[in-house]
Parts: C-alpha cells; structure tokens; sequence
C-alpha cells in the first residue's frame, strides 16, 4: 500500500524528510507547504538539495491538506510557536490527516502529558480518526527505542543513562542556541531550557514511558543543573561569545525509582570544546550513548553525520527518518496519540540500494 504525505517546512527536518519520502517504498511525496515567498513555486527536490522531481512548494496549504493526503510530517520548529504548532496539527488531525512531528515532545508520553494538551490533541484524533508520533533523537528514539533494546540481552539492570554530548557551534541557529540553549547568557541568568519546569516536560515523559516499558513506575522526576563560564572569548558562525558568560552545561534529569535515579537523561552541551574540561567531550562534534549498569555492563554510543560531516545535520537526518519511516503505521494505528514504546520495531525495510 502506498500512502500520500505532505511535508511542513523544508528546514533543518523537513529537507531530509523529503528526501526519506522520495526513497521510501510505500510513501508518494505529495506536496511540501513552505512559508517564504522565496520557496514558493521552488521545485522540493532543490529545496532539499536533490535533484528537482517536478513538484513545486506552495504556501497555500489549507488547499494541499484539503486534498486529505494520508500524513502530515510537520517539520515546523515548535519551540519558538508552540501554540500555532498546536493548532496547526490538530487542525490537520481533525481533517483526518496522520501527523508525524519531530517536536511537541510533551506528548512524547501521553499518559504524563499536561491534561489539557492530551485532552486537545485525543479530540482531534477522534473526530477525524486520525493519529499522531512525534519523536526525536534525545527526546526521542534515543530513548523509548535503544533503552528497550538493549534491555533484552540483560540478565539484571541496575541504572539506564541515556547522554548527549554536544557542541553547539556546529548547531546554526542563533536564535535557539542563545535564547533558548542560553550560550553567550550572563551566568546569573537562567536560560529556558535549564528551567526544572522545561527539563521536566520535556524528558520526564520519555523517562516515564521508558520505566512502564520496563514494568517499574517513576515515582518522581528531579533535576540537576550545573553551568560553565567561558574562559575565552568565542567567535563562530553565530557570532561571539564573551568569556564570563555561559559557554557550557551540563544536567541530569532523573527518573526516580525505589528513591533512587534509575533512569537518567544526562546532556553536556558546549559552545566550544576549549571550555568545561572536567565534564566528559565527544571526539567529534557529538554523540548520543545508551550506558546501562547491571550484568551485563553495556556501552553503546552512536554519532550521526550528515554528507558534509556535519552531526547536527546527521542528528536532524536521523530525527527526521524516525518519524518519516513510521508513518505506514501510524496510518494503520487506531486513532489516538502514540507513544514511541508502543510501536514495533520500525526498520529500514526497502531502503537498501
């Protein structure tokens, strides 16, 4: 069976959804909903690097879901309009439209999302009798997917880490990287993402799902925080970053179980490899790494690059080919929010070449 999609923005995500649409077997590309009048009528295999395929973006995309395609990959950047993001994919799910989303990680886990969220997003899914996953690295399949995995050749566990180690020079997006990471911030300043109410809604869920899919219940979410001021003075891409000011952190945000951390998500996030020398550094730009304690001891780390060696491109490829490739099931799901433990085992099927 083939099934139509529509993609949501040809950023960061959306140019390698495009790309994993096109090559899968039982997807149909058909269409690409932009917001600049400078992508508009643009071919989308040029928007996202390919060579063209005689489809042109448009901004009018009332009338491209009008047309009820079978998914929506909504490639929006939500952190910065998270009520618009809201809207927009419901408005698709109440049209009968599949959403998959790489974003809204407050729904990562349905059954620990805010209740008015829930609430809004499972009335959608009934009245159009639709469904939607979203998913990520870290929030994401990093996870409710290598965790569970990895479970499976245990014969006991005593603790689960799931870490990023990042530098966030490579990641080009000013305004997320100062505003919302917080790098190049006064030090007395907290930035959003550092919030205990941020770290909590957004890895507390998948920490939730990860213990239920593990048959123990996390009792209580706690947080750590500790930031690093730059030494030196940083100048990249996105400008510079005055020494004093924040160049690096590094959080735990833990899942609590017989009041003990049993699952832990751990970032160390830097503006430069120069700064925070005591905290544990990636030899390349980043990793993603999956540490569980018990018997056996096991140690996976995976880094992703995209065709220039770039890992936040290689991070947003991998983050967008999650959700692309579950969208079979997603359309074949009963309607309702799902949850990344609760699907089987999405694999490359049909890929190789």
């Amino acid at each position: 069976m083939t099934y139509n999609v529509v993609i949501w923005g040809p950023g960061n995500v959306g140019r390698p959804a495009i790309e994993g649409v096109l090559a899968h077997p039982q997807l149909e590309l058909a269409g690409v909903i932009v917001h600049s009048p400078e992508k508009e009528g643009r071919d989308v295999g040029e928007l996202a690097g390919l060579k063209p395929v005689g489809l042109e973006a448009t901004r009018d995309g009332a009338a491209l879901l009008s047309e009820k395609p079978d998914a929506l990959v909504y490639a929006v950047n939500s952190d910065f309009r998270p009520v618009e993001a809201i809207e927009e994919c419901c408005a698709a799910l109440e049209s009968g439209v599949n959403v998959v989303s790489a974003g809204l990680y407050g729904l990562l886990h349905p059954e620990s999302a805010d209740p008015e969220l829930r609430k809004r997003f499972e009335a959608a899914c009934q009245k159009g009798g639709s469904s939607f996953f979203t998913s990520g690295i870290d929030p994401g399949f990093a996870i409710d997917l290598l965790p569970l995995m990895l479970s499976g050749v245990c014969q006991q566990i005593r603790k689960i880490t799931i870490r990023e180690i990042f530098n966030y020079a490579h990641y080009d997006q000013p305004e997320a990287v100062r505003n919302l990471v917080g790098m190049g911030m006064p030090m007395d300043q907290t930035p959003p993402m550092l919030l205990p109410f941020a770290l909590e809604s957004v890895w507390g869920g998948p920490l939730r799902a990860l213990g239920q899919a593990l048959g123990r219940e996390v009792t209580e979410i706690r947080t750590v925080v500790e930031k690093h001021a730059l030494e030196e003075t940083v100048t990249n891409t996105m400008g510079t970053f005055e020494a004093g000011t924040q160049g690096g952190f590094r959080f735990e945000v833990q899942g609590i179980i017989d009041d003990q951390p049993k699952l832990v998500v751990e970032h160390i996030t830097r503006i430069s490899d120069e700064t925070a020398p005591q905290w544990p550094i990636a030899q390349a730009q980043g990793l993603h790494q999956v540490r569980i304690e018990g018997s056996p001891d096991l140690v996976v780390t995976f880094e992703a690059e995209d065709a220039d060696g770039n890992h936040a491109g290689g991070g947003n490829a991998s983050a967008a080919g999650r959700i692309v490739n579950a969208i079979p099931y997603v359309c074949e799901a009963p309607p309702g929010i799902l949850s990344g433990t609760e699907l089987p085992l999405i694999t490359g099927k049909g890929l190789l070449v």
